[in-house]
């Protein structure tokens, strides 16, 4: 089982590994599954405006819900969450990995994308996400010892993969 996760207290940069990660192995010929962040697309959009990319080649989905410019806390929408990860699941076939931008405060509780992170782990797909300090015991939880911490670069993630980013059929076999 190939189960690792990112660990960064700043706010994006684990995800924009996970991003940079997916576009390496898309040119390699892989086929990842899940999602990974992308630019809001509005010109004044909010900081906290998130939107997804469902992986490999989905629509990109706003999960965050426009509060208004005063307004403070969580702008995730979670059923916009839950409707990234069903779709995320309809690409799982096939894939080499399953990627998915953070283990946040929906997977904390037991919702989001941690059905679709359990079913990977079960059909013997590595699993790839990120974790911020708020989340990671509850993570650790979920994960049970068996995820493994990986320094945030795309090339370290690359080479936790290791020979199935370079033979998908060996994803498989490693896994």
């Amino acid at each position: 089982m190939r189960f690792g996760y990112l660990l960064s207290e700043d706010r994006s940069a684990a995800s924009t590994v996970l991003a940079e990660v997916a576009r390496l192995l898309q040119g390699q010929g892989l086929r990842p599954a899940g999602v990974v962040p992308c630019a809001a697309a509005a010109p004044n959009a909010h900081p906290c405006d998130t939107d997804l990319q469902v992986l490999p080649d989905g629509p990109v989905l706003r999960i965050s819900q426009a509060l208004g410019s005063g307004s403070r806390g969580c702008r995730m929408e979670s059923g916009a969450v839950e409707a990234a990860a069903a779709e995320a699941a309809r690409h799982l076939d096939g894939a080499s990995v399953l990627i998915v931008n953070k283990f946040g405060k929906l997977e904390a509780a037991g919702h989001g994308f941690v059905p679709l992170i359990a079913e990977s782990l079960d059909r013997g797909l590595p699993v790839l996400t990120g974790v911020n300090g708020l989340n990671l015991a509850a993570f650790e939880t979920f994960a049970g010892g068996l995820a493994r911490p990986l320094v945030p670069d795309a090339g370290a993630v690359l080479d936790w993969l290791g020979a199935p980013v370079r033979d998908p059929d060996a994803l498989c076999a490693l896994a």
